[in-house]
């Protein structure tokens, strides 16, 4: 007699966006990455993944996805240091959802707006974010879905049809790739402050400082060397033989460290086929 066996299921991946266009080369604050996605919002998981990249309470950011709206971030000691969380919802259910920030000086400007033009907080935060965005983008933010000839579209997302989301993203986070090249040419993808801190082998914070502030850190006798360009961060670990190179060139020629070291980078072959890669088009 013969046994049938039952088919296992295996879980789902989870899909948060499929499609990302990247606008982080623009001037900041309209320094973007556009993610999008075609597929059914799965509410749940977007509010999670939105809440911990964000800092916004879990159900507040689940009613911001459900309703649209803004969150301002709470001060610290009286100050204010970070600006708003916005939402945006077409009333008719019909058009694309939203997401985006503000900084401290967007922030002010759309509360000026709101109070001059007696419109919403979310409106008047649209307007602002909007105006800084590339011309670009904002042409393609003009048509339906972004323009894109869905011909042309790998079948899985274009069967998802309309685009029901778009997240204009900065941060990094655990669901937001990025990657950093290694001292033998690889590009290595981390996704979140920890991942990035457990693949240097260095604790949370000084990951934390070195992506927000820029500059370097000596690890085990190599050095990482994050620059902030566009608000976006940058990440290079350099082999110890390059470091003693660059710091060769500071003594010597009075440069500063990283400058010294991007010389010694664009001179190594390793490094240079690892970024000649990832220039190649997907």
């Amino acid at each position: 007699m013969f046994k049938i066996k039952r088919k296992v299921e295996k879980p789902k991946r989870t899909v948060l966006y499929n499609i990302v266009e990247d606008y982080s080369e623009f001037d900041a604050p309209g320094n973007v990455t556009v993610c999008a996605m075609t597929e059914q919002e799965d509410l749940l998981v977007h509010a999670k993944i939105l809440s911990e990249s964000f800092e916004v309470p879990l159900e507040t950011m689940i009613m911001l996805l459900t309703t649209g709206g803004t969150y301002v971030y709470p001060d610290i000691g009286g100050i204010l240091t970070r600006g708003l969380f916005a939402c945006r919802i077409d009333p008719t259910r019909e058009g694309i959802k939203y997401t985006w920030t503000l900084d401290l000086v967007q922030f002010a400007e759309a509360e000026q707006v709101t109070r001059s033009r007696a419109i919403s907080l979310v409106e008047a935060a649209w307007e602002v974010f909007w105006k800084a965005l590339p011309g670009e983008l904002q042409a393609k933010l003009q048509q339906k879905n972004l323009g894109l000839d869905y011909r042309t579209l790998d079948r899985a997302v274009a069967k998802g049809g309309d685009i029901k989301y778009i997240d204009f993203r900065k941060d990094w986070s655990p669901h937001f790739k990025r990657l950093c090249i290694m001292p033998d040419g690889r590009l290595v993808e981390t996704g979140g402050i920890q991942e990035f801190a457990q693949l240097h082998g260095i604790p949370v914070a000084q990951a934390q400082a070195l992506i927000q502030q820029g500059g370097t850190l000596e690890v085990d006798g190599e050095v990482l060397a994050c620059q902030i360009v566009n608000g976006q961060p940058a990440v290079a670990r350099f082999s110890a033989m390059n470091y003693a190179k660059a710091k060769d060139l500071v003594s010597s020629k009075g440069v500063h460290l990283m400058d010294a070291l991007s010389e010694v980078g664009y001179a190594d072959s390793a490094m240079m086929r690892g970024l000649a890669r990832k220039a190649l088009p997907a």
